[in-house]
């Protein structure tokens, strides 16, 4: 049994959203709970009570209330939550028009700005009634091509507030990158920035723009964002269809008006990583992702009007979306745009001290790349208001728990999550009233129907699996975008076990109701027929103090598979014998002589997505000497050469 690392005090449970939801369904339900088992088994046996609660509970802002709250329950996909319902998701984010802080924008290079409440209903305002003056309606896309900054929050809100639906990417993407998404969706608009800084260097953005307007022939009008002062770049750029964002919005607006549209109104497309293919466009309803985010944030995080809330996300991964539903509780927003280790490893924790960050949201790589970088904040810094740590990417290793505990802050919820893009939110998460055990997500999320199974299709425990969905859920997807019938949605994630969602992670369930993640399903390793998740490999490889990083597949060789384990070594660090059979027997002592890698190679850097996920597919196509179809979708595309040039693979 995994060892328990903390535990939450009387008070803070006494004082938790999710013990004043169970007040609130105590009082309006008359059903009692005697633990978080109890209060999730009920969430999704009585679904519609759930969710109706949790619209109650989180008063949802909406001109027409639903009838009935799922009609044809019994269709996934194809279900209807809140059907008759007419909401706007930007004026449920928007109903705090006040003095307080919500949005702090800190950029790289130093700069900070703020808006207040009022002050971004103001700005979103007056963007809305320049949206509608270039004729957006409803339904048109609107795309952002934008750093993590403030005008991509009111750009989102103000298109949205018209019905139109957001779409966006992050600045580090190529050409290919952003035409194979932004080209799918036909953007009416398109939001982006002159020019970002990353690790210290000032990156000029204004070609690809061009290019990207040359290229995607939808785009009416180009708003160009100077996150970057042009005195930074020496030649002028001319873009055709260009504005300025301030030029662009109205000093006179109309009267912000938002457009009631039903419960399932798409809000967001949103891409897969793309590193099988072109990227698939997922498409999130705007009722779906309101009361889905809002659930996880007031009840699996504790989210407040007093926090200060904080996630280490770009423009292209789905925890930006996430971030801002923060908005909708109130609370003040951190948003940071640049490297989170420039100019100092200890940059991000500084800013947490600054800024007095409650909960405090990043990635498992970032974590572990404190510790690899020796960053001992519990020595260094006060977090004072520090109250929750988040991480999600990739699973959050034991160890990564351990240093948390041992070198951040000792009296913390650290909350390991799961989910993803294509549900924009998560599976498994945390809880603030639950205790946190080494290596563990806390809990199943309420009202999502989580199980392992076998592939005979039984619910396992303590036993890895297939991590399914058995029931609907609101922010399940409407779709695909131009997709006929629905049939590479259906294929995407229903074809294995009919009316069953399939996510593609590979878990277990612990017996006190935790969940372990040991990496994507698709990459598990099957060496003499036994299935291993590579979670388990980085686990221990990450132990050792000469790996900086590492990534396993599994080879054809032989009519079986062998395991090939890649590592990137400290600067200085000598690759010899020594040091492999350190990396085997570390492996061998704390799993299974089927664990141990048959080849170690060192590789200069591993491949990952712009939003920092590791690609064991690209790279074990690489190695099987197929094509890997959409290199656009990489921060790093060169890397995967390494792989294929190795000739050490063949013997």
């Amino acid at each position: 049994m995994s060892k328990q690392l903390w535990e939450p005090s009387a008070q803070r449970i006494k004082n938790s959203q999710l013990q004043k939801f169970t007040d609130f369904v105590r009082d309006s339900r008359e059903v009692e709970f005697v633990d978080y088992e109890a209060l999730h088994q009920w969430s999704v046996k009585h679904a519609e009570d759930f969710w109706q609660s949790v619209w109650d509970y989180a008063d949802i802002k909406s001109s027409v209330i639903a009838d009935t709250v799922l009609q044809d329950k019994d269709k996934f996909p194809g279900a209807k939550w809140f059907p008759g319902s007419r909401l706007n998701f930007a004026e449920n984010l928007l109903r705090y028009r006040d003095n307080r802080v919500a949005l702090v924008c800190r950029l790289e290079n130093g700069e900070r700005k703020s808006l207040t409440y009022a002050e971004l209903y103001g700005q979103v305002e007056q963007l809305a009634s320049a949206l509608k003056s270039e004729g957006v309606v409803v339904g048109d896309r609107i795309a952002g091509f934008m750093p993590n900054v403030i005008e991509t929050v009111v750009a989102m809100l103000a298109a949205t507030s018209l019905g139109a639906v957001w779409s966006s990417c992050s600045p580090d993407f190529g050409l290919n990158g952003v035409k194979d998404r932004f080209g799918q969706i036909q953007p009416k608009v398109l939001f982006a920035c002159n020019g970002y800084y990353y690790n210290g260097k000032v990156i000029d953005t204004r070609q690809r723009v061009l290019d990207v307007c040359n290229e995607i022939d939808s785009i009416q009008k180009l708003v160009l964002v100077p996150v970057v002062d042009e005195g930074n770049f020496k030649d002028e750029i001319k873009i055709p269809h260009r504005v300025d964002w301030p030029q662009f919005l109205h000093t006179e607006p109309e009267a912000l008006s938002f457009a009631q549209l039903p419960f399932d109104h798409p809000l967001y497309i949103m891409y897969s990583s793309g590193t099988t293919g072109v990227p698939k466009c997922i498409v999130h309803s705007a009722g779906g992702t309101l009361v889905q985010q809002v659930k996880e944030q007031l009840l699996h995080v504790g989210l407040t009007r007093e926090d200060k809330l904080f996630y280490f996300t770009t423009c292209g991964w789905m925890m930006w979306n996430w971030l801002v539903s923060g908005l909708a509780v109130g609370a003040t927003l951190i948003l940071y745009d640049g490297s989170p280790f420039y100019p100092e490893a200890k940059s991000l924790m500084d800013m947490a001290d600054e800024e007095s960050i409650s909960i405090f949201g990043t990635s498992a790589k970032y974590i572990a790349g404190l510790e690899k970088a020796e960053v001992k904040p519990v020595e260094s810094h006060k977090l004072t208001d520090l109250k929750t740590i988040l991480s999600t990417g990739s699973p959050l290793s034991p160890e990564s728990f351990d240093y948390v505990y041992r070198d951040i802050k000792a009296d913390i919820c650290l909350s390991s999550i799961s989910g993803g893009t294509d549900i924009v939110s998560c599976f498994t998460l945390g809880n603030e009233t639950l205790p946190v055990y080494e290596g563990e997500l806390q809990c199943k999320g309420l009202g999502m129907a989580i199980e392992i199974w076998s592939d005979s299709s039984e619910k396992l425990v303590a036993e890895k699996g297939e991590l399914v969905c058995t029931q609907t859920f609101p922010s399940c997807p409407i779709g695909f975008w131009n997709d006929p019938g629905d049939q590479k949605f259906r294929a995407a994630y229903f074809d294995m076990y009919p009316n069953i969602w399939v996510h593609g992670d590979y878990g277990e369930e612990t017996e006190h109701g935790g969940i372990i993640i040991h990496g994507r399903s698709d990459a598990v390793l099957n060496p003499g027929g036994v299935r291993i998740g590579t979670a388990e490999i980085y686990r221990q490889v990450e132990k050792l103090p000469e790996i900086v990083d590492s990534i396993c597949i599994g080879q054809q060789w032989q009519d079986d598979v062998r395991v090939v384990l890649f590592v990137v070594l400290r600067e200085g660090v000598d690759f010899n014998e020594e040091l492999q059979q350190r990396i085997r027997k570390t492996i061998r002592s704390e799993t299974t002589p089927r664990h141990v890698p048959a080849k170690i190679l060192t590789v200069t850097v591993i491949p990952r997505t712009i939003s920092g996920k590791i690609v064991e597919l690209a790279v074990r196509n690489m190695v099987h000497n197929q094509p890997v179809k959409n290199t656009d979708a990489l921060a790093n595309p060169e890397a995967l050469a390494q792989f294929s040039e190795r000739v050490e693979l063949q013997n």
